[in-house]
Order: C-alpha cells, then structure tokens, then sequence
C-alpha cells in the first residue's frame, strides 16, 4: 500500500516538473526579453558610470629597537625609566593614525583644492569625502598602504605620495618614536640644570664678594700666618714699650713712635680679624670657620651641577642622534605611480548581474501569469 502512495508521488511531481518546465518553454520569449532588457539597462549603467582609479603607496615605518643609547641610560636609573617609560606597543597603528589625523586631511585639502574638487563647499564634508577616497591599512606584513581612488590617475598617484609627505613631517615635529621622547626629556632637564648651575655660579660670586674667599685652602693658611706673626710683633713692641718706660719719658721721639708703631699694628690686627668689608680680598679670622664652611657649601654645589650639566648633555647629544635615526627611517617601499587599469566599475559584474535579474524577473513573470489571468477571468 505504501508503494503505491509513493509511485502515486512520484508521478506527481514528475508531472508538475514536466507542467513547469512547459511553461518555461511557453514562456520563453517573456524569460529572453527580460534577460536582454536587463542585461542592457546594465551595460548602459556600466558605460555611465565614470572609471575609478586607484592608486597604491607603501611605506616601512621605523621599529621601535634597543639602541646603544638605552645601555647607556642603563645607568640613569629612575630617570632612565622615566625617558623611555612611553614605549610604543604597535607603532603601525600611530602612524595610520597620524595620516588620518585632521591636521594632515586639512593640509591635503588645502595643497589640492579638495574642496573645489569633491564639490564640498564645507571642510567637514570635504574631509569625509577624502575619507571616503582614501584607505590606509596597516598589514600584517609591518607595512603600511595607502590607497588612493579618484577618477583621475595622476591625481590618485600625487595625493597617496603626499601622505607619506606629510607623515614624514609630522615624525620629524613630534616626539613619536622613544628616542624623541627620550630627547624632550634630556633637553628639558638640560635646560633645569643650566639655570641652576647659573644660580649656584652667581650664589658662589655673591659669597665671593661678601667674604673674601677666592681660593679658602691658601687663603686660610695665609690669614692665619700673618695673624700669628703680628701677634708676636705686638707682642714684642709691648714688651719694648715697657722697657723703654724705665729710661724715657712720654715724649720722647723713640718711645712715641713705639707707641705709634703698636698702635698700627693692633689696627692691622683688628682688621685681620673683622675682614675689609663686602667687595674686600681680605677675610676676616673671626669668620672663618663660618664663612669657610658656607663658601664650601656654594663651591659644592656648583661642581654638582656641572657634572649634572655634563651628564644631561651628553645624554641629550645621544638622544638626538637616535631621533635624527629614527625620523629618517620611515622608507617608501612603493612610489604610488598613475595607474594604467580603473579599479571599478566591473562592468562585466554589472552586466552579469543584470543578466540575472532579467532571467528572475523573466521566470517570475510566466509562472506569475496565469494566475493573474484567473484573476482577471473571475
């Protein structure tokens, strides 16, 4: 019984195949005529719209490496960390990002008119559309490609070479790479430990000036010399005085020129021991200890700051090397030239595509049609 529900099936369908496939071969002028209607609405589209060129650049950004200037930060320490704590972990997607940036749509739209060119009257539209013209993509490679599409191939190839214009511009002005920033460091803190050193220099001539001191290791000995001796010059001029007492009177010539004598050299004496004031070479006794002790303090401190002064120097002078090293390594890989070939429309993807639709729209018309016509009887 079930045998003969399945032949009974069988028929069935091949009968409605066959009821199909007659009405296809009834109908097929109808599946022809929307075959050549639509596949020549096609080509006509295809021939109207105007070839897109493309024109491609690819370039070889610099790669983030160890130099010998990180060795030679090896011995910085925290300040080491802090010059190169911004290591850039994919540096291809900075770069896209940079030929992206306004600041380089603005300035290409400005170098080629762009607005005139896409017929944009406002900047922000003018920069979608150049968005919309341009691809830039980072492969998996390491390079980066520009891809250009205008109508115009000299124009496609000229605007994908000025991004990598622009991109070496902007490698060269910003601290992209670690050596740049590395080298804004060093030169900022160049730029601290010279205007502290010019500090200590002039709280050291200050010093100078007020005390005395200009070389403390000769000085002191030299003071303190000429004290001890005029104090046994006094010493000894007293001891005369007293003697002359016993066989002269007050005025006599030898005793008051004795006296005058004394007198002077307890003057010199008493200048010794105050100093001869600011401005003075002479230092004082008295304020040795205490002028000493602050002078050595100043010359300390203008010694640390030259060695500091020359470590950041030569610090800043390697990192400039490898940032003139690094800004120059963006390589062009490939000169965006004209291209000989449009990219799109593929016309022939139109015109199939229209062939297509036709045979659909062909078919769906002879089998739509005689229920319309039953339609219509009712």
């Amino acid at each position: 019984m079930n045998n003969n529900q399945d032949d009974v099936k069988d028929l069935d369908s091949e009968i409605d195949l066959k009821m199909l496939v007659a009405q296809l071969w009834q109908g097929k002028r109808t599946v022809l005529a929307g075959i050549v209607i639509c596949g020549v609405i096609a080509l006509a589209i295809s021939l109207s719209i105007r070839p897109v060129y493309t024109a491609s650049a690819s370039i070889m950004p610099p790669q983030q490496q160890a130099s010998g200037l990180s060795a030679a930060l090896g011995s910085l320490g925290a300040i080491a960390g802090a010059a190169g704590a911004g290591a850039l972990k994919n540096p291809n997607d900075l770069y896209v990002a940079m030929m992206k940036s306004q600041t380089v749509s603005d300035r290409l739209i400005a170098q080629f008119d762009l607005k005139t060119r896409y017929d944009e009257e406002k900047l922000s539209l003018t920069r979608k559309a150049l968005e919309a013209a341009v691809v830039i993509t980072s492969a998996k490679s390491g390079l980066i490609e520009i891809n250009v599409d205008d109508h115009d191939p000299q124009f496609a190839a000229r605007l994908a070479n000025a991004y990598v214009v622009e991109l070496k511009g902007l490698n060269q002005n910003l601290a992209v790479t670690d050596a740049a920033k590395r080298r804004m460091f060093f030169e900022k803190q160049l730029q601290d430990v010279k205007l502290s050193l010019a500090k200590a220099e002039l709280g050291l001539e200050a010093l100078q000036k007020k005390t005395g001191l200009v070389l403390p290791e000769g000085q002191v000995g030299m003071v303190l010399k000429t004290v001890t001796e005029l104090k046994a010059k006094i010493a000894a001029k007293e001891v005369e005085i007293v003697a002359m007492r016993s066989f002269a009177t007050e005025k006599n010539p030898d005793f008051v020129r004795a006296q005058e004598v004394l007198a002077a050299m307890k003057q010199q004496l008493a200048a010794l021991d105050d100093g001869g004031g600011e401005g003075s070479l002479s230092v004082g006794a008295k304020s040795l200890p205490q002028d000493g002790l602050a002078y050595i303090r100043a010359v300390r401190e203008v010694k640390y700051n030259e060695a500091l002064l020359e470590l950041m120097a030569k610090q800043y002078e390697f990192a400039r090397v490898e940032e003139g090293r690094d800004s120059s390594m963006i390589q062009v890989l490939d000169v965006a030239t004209a291209p000989d070939q449009k990219s799109r429309p593929k016309r022939s993807l139109i015109v199939i595509s229209g062939v297509l639709l036709g045979l659909m729209l062909g078919v769906l018309t002879v089998f739509i049609r005689p229920f319309v016509a039953k339609l219509r009887a009712n």
